[in-house]
């Protein structure tokens, strides 16, 4: 495996196994992910949170079972918000899906599986064009497992944010009618599981960003005010581990820009 481009705040955030488990509820009040049992995966987990993505996913995935979705949400982390050339990026979201997809046949029950098959694809079709995306069929993938992971675990914010992105993102792309007919997008689906991720997580700048994002491609400038708002409260949130730090940080760049 080429080594990873490390992240910039390396030991800012030192989490150990004992302080991952005291502060599981907040770390993982995105992912809805249950407390391991597995010491071997618990350690796994302190080195992603303290923004040690590749061994995080090497840990990972010697663990085994659970530890396979701390790999993958390790690499999908690294992938989306620091690896800098884009074949790999894409090659590594690739990678995550089939994990995943092997991850979900193999424990049908596991709302994780299911959400990062989902976000990995998702990821891939951004980085490839999402008319393309949905021309290969990618589009209703990546919803189907989307909704599943909710049916299971009704509490996984970050899922329901994503399935809102993907509302939004198809309308953007292909249109209201079209994307209603072909890809079941629905507007005020779309707005509704954003409130609804936001309720169940209301501290994520990741979802205030995507939030954001997709009132503007669903309601256009008129809720630019509005978006500007949600980005800029995403920007002043209180990152508490590596990942948040990435995505407060990518608030703020939007921002500036």
């Amino acid at each position: 495996m080429a080594k990873w481009t490390a992240f910039p705040h390396l030991g800012e955030y030192p989490f150990d196994a004992a302080s991952v488990r005291n502060d599981w509820a907040r770390l993982h009040a995105g992912d809805a992910e249950p407390l391991p049992r597995d010491e071997a995966v618990l350690a796994a987990w302190a080195l992603f949170h303290s923004g040690d993505f590749q061994q995080a996913a090497q840990a990972g995935l010697q663990a085994g079972g659970d530890g396979i979705t701390v790999a993958n949400k390790a690499t999908c982390i690294y992938a989306n918000y620091l690896e800098k050339k884009e074949k790999t990026k894409l090659d590594l979201l690739l990678e995550v899906a089939q994990r995943a997809e092997a991850q979900a046949a193999a424990d049908a029950r596991n709302p994780n599986a299911w959400y990062w098959q989902a976000y990995a694809l998702g990821r891939y079709s951004q980085g490839i064009s999402v008319a393309r995306a949905l021309a290969q069929g990618l589009g209703n993938k990546v919803k189907e497992s989307l909704e599943r992971a909710i049916k299971l675990q009704p509490r996984h914010a970050d899922a329901c944010i994503a399935l809102g992105a993907f509302h939004a993102e198809v309308i953007d792309k292909v249109g209201s009618l079209i994307g209603g007919m072909t890809h079941g997008a629905n507007k005020d689906t779309g707005l509704r599981l954003f409130q609804d991720g936001l309720k169940l997580n209301p501290g994520s700048a990741i979802a205030m960003i995507e939030y954001a994002n997709g009132l503007v491609m669903l309601e256009g400038d008129r809720k630019m005010k509005e978006a500007t708002k949600l980005y800029e409260q995403a920007a002043k949130s209180k990152p508490m581990d590596a990942k948040e730090r990435l995505e407060v940080e990518m608030a703020r760049s939007e921002l500036d820009d």
